[in-house]
């Protein structure tokens, strides 16, 4: 029983609505970070695809990491770019869980992705014999499929039991997306096995990849301090410091956001650091690879190099 409660159809994402001299300015900045986002990362995907150099491991898990951030970004920006733009910030329940469904599947697969990179690199420079073997196309297939399959099955575990709740008022998420506390907040239903299946899921999906990937890098680390020669050294730590800076930012930012208190005094600023790994982190990610990645930077020219060449000849034929 809901003591005769009005069953509410639509949330309100409050988002950044209490900056409203700001929603052009911000409206241009995400706009900015979309297109710049979007266009790194099918350029990623682009380069993996084309070119015969990247048809690797390391650059087949990197094009489905770039193939995630693209989708990842999809889920959140264009509704925030329009809330800015129309001053509508409504969404519907089914809406919501929707937009939920996506944001958690895909958050989930990238830190199973970020594992699986990291395990790569650690077979390529702490077991250098063993990696041909041990990474080959079957492997690899098996792995990024393991990671989409198992983090869509999460997530219809999870949004199948948000489905059952109702919600009943208020209707506000001091938010700028559909994030699972602030909407299981909202619910007049019990959530106690809501609750229950998260904290059983949340170790599995954050916590072990987390320990996977760290427990990687250690190894790495210490195989990489053992080796005698500095441009040893040198060549293991460029394969994988762009790894290492990803892992970095995203476990960071996400840290930061799921161990703040919850209070009123820090509300605004859990905002921005859940921009950072929802928004800034698929803008960064290719930059990162394509800026310290002598593989990618030579793919890219070379790419750059035949658009050339083609449009030469093609101003010279008639």
């Amino acid at each position: 029983m809901f003591d005769n409660r009005t069953v509410i159809t639509e949330f309100i994402l409050l988002g950044f609505g209490n900056l409203p001299e700001l929603q052009v300015l911000l409206f241009l900045v995400f706009l900015v970070i979309y297109i710049v986002t979007m266009s790194g990362n099918i350029l990623i995907i682009a380069l993996v695809v084309a070119d015969q150099h990247l048809h690797t491991p390391m650059y087949f898990f990197l094009g489905n990491l770039s193939c995630l951030e693209t989708c990842y970004t999809s889920t959140i920006l264009p509704r925030m770019l329009a809330s800015f733009l129309t001053g509508d910030r409504t969404i519907s329940i089914s809406g919501c869980l929707t937009q939920y469904y996506f944001f958690g599947f895909l958050a989930v697969a990238e830190c199973y992705l970020l594992a699986v990179m990291s395990y790569d690199r650690y077979l390529a420079i702490c077991k250098p014999l063993h990696y041909a073997v041990l990474m080959n196309g079957r492997s690899c297939l098996q792995l990024a499929v393991g990671t989409w399959v198992s983090s869509s099955l999460t997530a219809d575990i999870t949004i199948f039991l948000m489905q059952q709740l109702t919600f009943c008022g208020p209707n506000e998420i001091d938010h700028f997306f559909c994030d699972f506390i602030p909407v299981i907040k909202l619910s007049c239903s019990d959530t106690g096995m809501m609750e229950l299946v998260t904290t059983m899921l949340a170790p599995i999906c954050t916590l072990l990849p987390f320990l996977l990937t760290l427990a990687t890098y250690v190894c790495i680390i210490t195989t990489i301090l053992r080796m005698p020669s500095t441009t040893g050294w040198q060549k293991a730590f460029s394969t994988c410091s762009s790894h290492l800076i990803v892992v970095s930012i995203f476990y960071g930012t996400i840290m930061i956001v799921y161990m703040l208190p919850k209070t009123d005094s820090l509300r605004d600023l859990d905002k921005v650091f859940s921009v950072f790994y929802t928004v800034v982190t698929p803008m960064v990610n290719p930059l990162i690879y394509s800026l310290r990645n002598r593989e990618v930077k030579q793919a890219l020219g070379k790419a750059v190099t035949k658009l050339s060449a083609v449009k030469r000849i093609q101003t010279i034929l008639p």
